[in-house]
This record gives C-alpha cells, structure tokens and sequence, in this order.
C-alpha cells in the first residue's frame, strides 16, 4: 500500500461526517453541483508537493518534544524511550491499517513506552477497534509513511546512529554465550572430578576405619546425585507424604512408641533420616528430646522448614536438605536414629542402606535406631480366579494366542492388597534383621523355608510382607504387621505369581528357597527368585 493511498483513506476516515453531509446536500437539491474527482496527475502534484515541502514538524508518541525527519523521531523513541517502533511491527506483524491503529492508539490514550511494550502479553491488541483509524493528531506525518519505507528508514537510522554500537554488543554477547558454554563444560568436568576425589577420599576413610569398611561397596551410597535424583524428586510431591500420614497403622505405630516410651527420649539429641514432612522430627521433640535434626534430600523439605515453625518447634528441630551420605550434621553423634524407611517387601528402595550409614556414622556407643527390629515373612496363594485373570488369560484374547505375553506378565512382582482369604499355608518367616547390628551385606540373602499348608487347593502364588518392632529398652513394646490378615496398609502386599500352579493338600510342607538382591542396573530395585516345587522365577519390584 502506498502512501498515496494511505493517506487517501485517513482523509476518507477522518471526513466521514463530511461525506455524510455532502449526500445530504446532495438529496436537497444540490446535485447539480459535481463533486470533481482527483486525477492521478494531480494526485501526483499533490504528493510532490508535499515532498518539496519536507519542513513537517514529528511529534514523539511519548513526549512532547518536535522532530524534523522521520529518521530522528525513530531515533529520539529507541534512544530516549527504548521503543523501536518498526521492530514492534515486525514483532506485532502489523499490517497498513495495524501500523495506523497503534499510532492514533498511542497518542489518543497517552501510552506509555513501558504499557506498549507489554500490549501482546494477552495476545490481543488494544487498538484492533476501528475507532483508531481516525487520526488523533491532525496531518500526522508518522501515519504518511508506508511500512516499507519506515524499515528502510530503520536500516538508515541503526546503520548510521547505532552502527558501531550494536556490533560491540553482538560481538561481547556472542563472546559471553562462548564463555557460559566453556564454564558450563569445566562445571561438567568439575563436577565428575569431585565424585571421583569423594570416592577416593571415601576409600581412604575406609581403609582406616574397618568398622565402616561395609559402606564402601554400597550401591546407594557411590549413587551420584543425579543418578539418585528421580528417587528423591518423587518424594518432592506432596501425594506420596499425604498418603503415607494417612496410613494410621505406620504413623500411629511411630506416635505411640515415642508416646508411649518418652523415658527413651528426654534430653536427648535424635536423628530423623529422611524426614519428609517432620512427623517423626515433632512426635520426638513433644517426646522430650533435646533436639531433632532432620534430613532429607527431596524438596518436601522446604515445606517441612515451615511445618516445623508453624508448630513453633524449631528451636528443637534443625532440618537440613542432602542426602545422609554427603551432608555434615551439626553434631559429631546423635543418641537414637528414627527413619520410616520401609519399602514394598521391606527393602525396596533401599533405604535401609542410607540408615545404616546413619548408624555407622553418627550413632553414639548406647545408642538406638527405631524401629530396632523386622523381619520379612511368606505365605502360599490359591486364588484360581486371579490366576485366570492375569495368566491363563492371554492363552485366548479373543480367539488369538498371545501366551507369549506370560513371560511379561510373570516376572513382575504384584503391590495389591491381598484377599486374606486366599492365604493357603501358615507364614513362614525368611530374615530378620536387627537394625543396630546388621551389615551392609546381609540385606542380601539366600534362605531356605518351609510353608505349612493348610487347605487342599492349587497354589497360584506366593505372597510376601514384613513386620515391624519397637523394642530395645521400650517399657511399652509397639509393632505392626503389613501382612494380608492385618490392617491394611500403605505398603499392602508382594505378590509373586507362578505361571503354573501347584497342586498342594492340607498338611503338607511346601518347601521353597529364596534369594533377594538388588538390581546391578537400579540398586533401589529388588530382584527375588524363589524356588518352590519344581518351579523356579526371577521377579522384579521396580
């Protein structure tokens, strides 16, 4: 669109009364009267005169100070109000009748530099109505321009005014993105420097102190940060902490133990690995301990800071957020450790190891970790309808075999709450683990056990759960069991299902052999292969 034609329809917009007038003349009688057209000869006489008579005074849209040329209006607002009224064209993807919209905008409703800028945030504009296209200042010259003469315009004006100075900034901006990219690759190698020096300095410890020795192959422990970090960013979200306050057999459990033994804790300086939310941290310091010091490396911890001085508690409790393994406790030992570290089978996750660390570390001689004592437990499953639904299922889907899925299907352990209706044999009890002795290396183990059956039927699994204990030098003993026959649980039960039941009659002994290992790729995964009958499976928790 020319100029020519530009300014034909501001003056078209801006007489629109005019017009309206002259057809009523018009109507009365004066039609005799021609209204003479423009030729394109005189148009051009037109517009070369005005082009002789280049003195137009440019009024800036955002002060009152008059310009010359348009090249110098651009310059005063990109110099003086930091807008650069073609770049926002660009940017806005303004066309002819956008440009003259947002210049009669800016002038009728006094719009500043700063509300401009921000005018796309909402992704519309706030001069889109028609009523901008009449000009608020008479014979603007800023409206007589086209768009392809304001960009040259824009070319002349950066090239000539801000030539020089906008190279320098392109070139010392490309000059810091090259530094930020060699800093962030000396990061990256610093970074695996410091774990290397870690392990070294860990084995130097080691080496020293043989009663530590048993952390040194701990697969939790050589856990880079950011190889840990999908475990601790799912302890981050608030649902997993709301679901387990709202399991009442554990966190009552923990209440009544601190509750009901506060002998235990008076004066006391306690340790809380893994804090979460604090629960544990505030039933020990309203227990009498003299002060609480809680880690956890998840970003619940935060959350935790103002848990801990909503329930004015912090002069007692001191939360800190790393992991156990790296983090330096503001004291050389603690007197008892407390931890809900449990998993599904009882060791997932591994946890476990991070409390032992604890232990190794920071535990003074007389000292406690609670809960003290657990053990994990096994029972036979017949539960024929189940089997049907997850196994002998794909033997027909519809008329296809897809008995290939088993393989799938089977090796991946079950977390459900278990019908204690199904239990077919008595419980068999495969390790107990006293957590003020244990080593490392015995959260890894291969037992033998015997199941007592007690009803003639098919067993279509086996099911696993533990049982937890608080009970060195408690006056008021406390446990809790997650097994199917109990209350439920957050942590349910493990189910291992056998692709190929076994037929069993009541009194016989169904004898198995167990082995529990972490997973080499994931050490907070478990991998469990029982031998039972003459049936034989590796599973998964994961």
């Amino acid at each position: 669109m020319t100029r020519k034609q530009k300014l034909h329809r501001r003056t078209q917009a801006d007489s629109m009364a005019e017009y309206t007038d002259t057809r009523e003349i018009n109507h009365q009688g004066g039609a005799g009267e021609e209204v003479p057209d423009l030729s394109d000869s005189e148009d051009d006489e037109q517009w070369e005169w005005m082009a002789e008579n280049s003195d137009a005074s440019f009024v800036c849209l955002f002060c009152d100070r008059s310009l010359n040329s348009m090249a110098a209006t651009l310059q005063h607002c990109l110099s003086e109000h930091c807008v650069n009224i073609p770049e926002l064209v660009k940017k806005f993807r303004l066309d002819d009748y956008g440009y003259i919209k947002m210049i009669n905008y800016i002038r009728s409703e006094k719009c500043t530099a700063e509300k401009l800028l921000q005018s796309s945030d909402n992704g519309v504009f706030p001069w889109d109505s028609d009523d901008y296209m009449r000009p608020a200042l008479p014979d603007d010259p800023l409206l007589q321009i086209d768009l392809e003469e304001l960009c040259g315009v824009e070319a002349m004006v950066v090239g000539q005014s801000c030539g020089g100075q906008t190279a320098d900034l392109l070139r010392r901006a490309q000059q810091a993105e090259e530094r930020a990219v060699r800093s962030e690759e000396a990061l990256a190698r610093a970074m695996e420097d410091l774990h290397k020096l870690k392990l070294l300095a860990q084995g130097l410890v080691l080496n020293a102190d043989t009663s530590r020795s048993s952390l040194a192959g701990g697969a939790i422990a050589e856990l880079r940060e950011d190889e840990d970090e999908a475990y601790f960013s799912s302890y981050g979200h608030y649902s997993i902490h709301e679901e387990m306050l709202k399991d009442k057999v554990r966190t009552e459990s923990y209440r009544d133990f601190m509750h009901l033994n506060q002998d235990v804790f008076k004066d006391k300086v306690v340790l809380d690995v893994g804090c979460g939310t604090g629960i544990l941290s505030m039933f020990a310091a309203r227990a009498g301990a003299k002060k609480v010091i809680g880690v956890d490396q998840s970003e619940i911890i935060y959350q935790t800071m103002d848990i801990v001085r909503s329930n004015n508690l912090d002069e007692t409790i001191t939360l800190i957020k790393g992991r156990i393994e790296e983090v330096t406790l503001p004291v050389e030992k603690v007197d008892i450790i407390i931890s809900e570290w449990m998993g599904y089978f009882l060791l997932f996750e591994s946890m476990l190891d991070s409390v032992l660390c604890a232990r190794d570390m920071y535990l003074a001689e007389g000292g406690s970790v609670y809960p003290d004592l657990c053990n994990i437990s096994l029972a036979a499953v017949g539960d024929a309808q189940k089997h049907r639904d997850r196994i002998a299922f794909w033997d027909d889907v519809y008329g296809f075999q897809m008995g290939c899925m088993k393989k799938a299907v089977v090796p991946e352990a079950v977390v459900e709450v278990l019908n204690p209706d199904t239990v077919i044999s008595e419980p068999a009890v495969i390790q107990t683990l006293d957590c003020n002795k244990v080593c490392l290396s015995e959260l890894e183990f291969t037992a033998d056990f015997t199941l007592k059956v007690t009803k003639t039927t098919q067993c279509t699994a086996v099911v696993g759960y533990f049982d937890i204990f608080f009970d060195r030098s408690c006056g008021n003993k406390v446990m809790f069991s997650t097994g199917p026959q109990c209350t439920k649980t957050h942590w349910k039960q493990t189910v291992f299902l056998i692709e190929n039941p076994i037929p069993v009659q009541s009194g016989e002994d169904l004898p198995g052999r167990i082995t529990v290992r972490k997973n080499r790729k994931d050490p907070r995964a478990l991998l469990v292969t029982l031998h039972i009958a003459d049936r034989k499976q590796t599973y998964s928790l994961q």
